[in-house]
């Protein structure tokens, strides 16, 4: 849906984004990358509110930037709140789909509020609503239109778990509709649970990209963080020190044992065959960073 080739966007002798490529396919696409990584100057230029200075950004095989009629296909949220307290809710995403010629409005308004889950609220000024039901109004008055692409900008800011499980929800479906979304945040956790795929960028420049856990075993030159909790740990840690797929062992002062793993995989079969002959239960084994966070910590600072 979405295809960025060799994209590089400077401002004098700053580069903010340097020669980036990626396809965003239908589903669900992380962007994540510290403050400062250039995501925001590559959102703006996705959605055709900024040009680019080298590359090309298109969608559907046509060009973003200066391009109305394929506007109306596109759903965009922007970081920052852009809602008038006064405005109800309902009038709110009223106005947004007037702004898109929607027809049908007063359906088409009340399936986009009901898809956040807000008819409740819909006849409350905004000014009254929390920080996450702003964020959820903003979103109906972003699908009102019924796009085909989204693409959204830290739109978990400001809610709380229950809305962010709701929100997670309503991405899962939209997804599941057909639609690309695309979603950046810094919320690692979120993105872990309804991302397909994940485009880590670091300082302008594109880090990794796939499923999570598929980007953490590419990094052959970081070994696993691994947890056990066995009965007898001192004794256990003498005997698995010495396992091929072991690079080092520590102790915790609760007694649980850190090893160190390249191949997790051979740990998983020769650990417990290990405590079986030494006669040591073993009662927990968990990996400490098979995790989203931990991949995007390892790039970030490396």
């Amino acid at each position: 849906m979405i295809r960025v080739d060799g994209v590089s966007r400077w401002f004098g002798n700053v580069v903010a984004v340097s020669d980036v490529t990626f396809d965003v396919a239908p589903g669900v696409t992380g962007l994540l990358g510290p403050n400062g990584a250039g995501k925001t100057t590559l959102l703006r230029m996705m959605t055709g509110l900024a040009d680019v200075s080298d590359g090309a950004v298109t969608m559907f095989g046509e060009p973003v930037r200066d391009n109305p009629p394929l506007y109306g296909r596109i759903g965009v949220m922007s970081e920052h709140e852009t809602v008038y307290g006064f405005m109800k809710g309902r009038e709110f995403v009223r106005m947004m789909g007037r702004l898109r010629g929607v027809s049908d409005l007063d359906a088409a308004v009340e399936r986009a509020i009901e898809l956040v889950g807000l008819e409740h609220a819909a006849h409350l000024p905004m000014g009254t609503y929390s920080r996450g039901m702003r964020q959820r109004m903003r979103l109906a008055g972003v699908l009102v239109h019924d796009p085909e692409v989204l693409i959204l900008d830290e739109p978990l800011n400001g809610a709380d778990p229950r809305q962010r499980v709701q929100f997670q929800d309503l991405l899962r479906r939209l997804a599941e509709g057909g639609r690309t979304i695309l979603l950046s945040s810094h919320i690692l956790e979120e993105v872990e649970q309804v991302a397909d795929t994940v485009l880590l960028i670091v300082n302008g420049k594109l880090a990794a990209s796939g499923g999570f856990r598929a980007i953490r075993a590419a990094l052959d030159q970081r070994p696993y963080h691994v947890r056990v909790v066995a009965d007898a740990p001192r004794e256990l840690a003498a005997e698995v020190v010495r396992l091929p797929s072991v690079d080092a062992v520590n102790v915790d002062p609760d007694g649980a044992l850190i090893l160190l793993s390249r191949n997790v995989r051979d740990l998983q079969i020769e650990l417990p065959r290990l405590a079986q002959r030494a006669s040591i239960g073993l009662r927990r084994v968990e990996p400490l960073d098979d995790s989203l966070e931990s991949v995007f910590g390892y790039l970030v600072e490396h």
